[in-house]
């Protein structure tokens, strides 16, 4: 396929996007450097920013290239509702009530399993985070499951103090599960609800093809994380949420019935938008069961970096369609799993999908490259940035360094490999 200007134009925006990614953390440590305009170098080493700006630079270009009328017509013709759902999930399921239920019941499970076993709670509770929940994610989604093992291990195991290699292991083990772990359904990957409709997938499908090898990859993931770091987990990891008010049962409910409607309603944006919207009002009625307002800061970050992302990656289909068409299965799914890396996995299932003659081998490559190459990079999979949003204060500079991610969450992606590259079939 001959690209147009505009093609080569956007990819050139797309590829300086990804830069600006791996540059992030060194852009936001120059704010310390030239200390009079730290602010505009934080702003810029935002990794939830790089999308969002680029594609507004993008946007600029088409202005001036196609008129209003085309530019116009492109940014409408775009499918916002992804970001808007995991601005929406992110809010819900970050609030004070449904953290805490969570919280509980994962220590909870953590005190029972360490009487009969010789493991301190704490190692316990560390296992459970990097897998119970990941896995949990194929129920409420990835977003919501990110959200509540993300604000889990900030406010016990990353608020100790402990080697940056390990907090790097564990946020990269954390991406690949919540990537994997959300396969054992339909509709709560987001690279796999892109293409489970139109291929017939239904969760007979899901749980006898991919379901058994993400719950393998994600238990197996979890155990090694736990045992390389098992020195450095603090014995005694407390997490940094007051108890001191009793939040009622039905309050809890009433926040889980939200979180579910949203969650059944996440393709229905003009339905999910007025129930957040109702929520917020729920939560300012009764301000006394909520830490403060649910995040929103970094809820809306996240939806402005993946707005961003799809702006972008709707330009890129010229490249990528040419790329996975032309490939045997198994270079598919290692090809898919590189590509993810640099572009979001759901728009490469939904690029391969628009592909013509293809079969179930085919297919089943396509969506489990992309599912395992998804807890790569920050941009690999749409729940990332909302881990990153939660998870970067914890950091040096309180930024996430993109290579350091790359490293640690490797090993797991290649364990998550070896998973999905067994014989195909149900």
């Amino acid at each position: 396929m001959t690209p147009s200007t505009m093609q080569i134009i956007a990819t050139t925006i797309f590829g300086l996007a990804v830069i600006h990614t791996f540059a992030s953390s060194f852009i936001a440590h120059l704010g310390h450097r030239f200390p009079t305009h730290a602010g505009m170098w934080h702003l810029l080493g935002e990794v939830e920013v790089v999308f969002g700006l680029w594609a507004g630079i993008m946007m600029v270009v088409m202005f001036i290239h196609f008129g209003n009328e085309k530019a116009l017509e492109y940014i409408e013709g775009r499918n916002f509702t992804e970001p808007l759902f995991v601005f929406a999930i992110m809010v819900v399921a970050a609030s004070r009530p449904i953290t805490t239920s969570v919280r509980d019941v994962v220590r909870w499970l953590a005190r029972k399993l360490s009487k009969p076993l010789p493991l301190e709670e704490s190692l316990i509770l560390y296992f459970l985070t990097l897998a119970i929940i990941p896995l949990f994610g194929s129920f409420i989604t990835e977003p919501a499951a990110m959200t509540l093992a993300a604000l889990m291990l900030r406010d016990t195991f990353l608020a100790q103090a402990m080697p940056s290699r390990v907090k790097y292991l564990t946020v990269g083990v954390l991406f690949v599960n919540v990537s994997i772990g959300g396969a054992l359904t339909p509709y709560a990957a987001p690279p796999i609800l892109m293409v489970a409709g139109q291929w017939n997938w239904d969760l007979t499908f899901m749980l006898t093809t991919f379901g058994w090898r993400s719950f393998i990859a994600v238990v197996l993931n979890a155990l090694i994380a736990s045992y390389i770091c098992r020195k450095d987990i603090p014995r005694h990891a407390t997490v940094i949420i007051s108890n001191d008010i009793q939040i009622p049962r039905i309050i809890v409910l009433i926040h889980f019935v939200f979180l579910a409607a949203i969650v059944i309603f996440a393709h229905h944006p003009v339905i999910f938008l007025p129930l957040l919207l109702f929520f917020l009002g729920l939560a300012a009625a009764y301000p006394q069961f909520q830490n403060r307002m649910m995040m929103l800061r970094e809820s809306m970050l996240v939806a402005f970096f993946l707005g961003g992302l799809v702006v972008l990656g709707g330009m890129q289909a010229w490249w990528l369609q040419d790329i996975l068409g032309g490939m045997s299965p198994q270079a598919l799914f290692w090809g898919a799993t590189a590509l993810t890396a640099i572009t979001d996995n759901a728009a490469l299932t939904y690029l391969g999908s628009l592909v013509e003659g293809t079969d179930a081998a085919f297919k089943y490559s396509l969506v489990s490259g992309a599912i395992v190459g998804g807890g790569l990079t920050v941009i690999a999979n749409a729940p990332n940035p909302a881990g990153i949003a939660i998870l970067k204060n914890r950091f040096q500079d309180d930024s996430v360094n993109p290579l350091k991610l790359f490293l640690a969450a490797l090993g797991p992606t290649i364990l998550a490999a070896v998973m999905f590259l067994l014989p195909f079939g149900r």
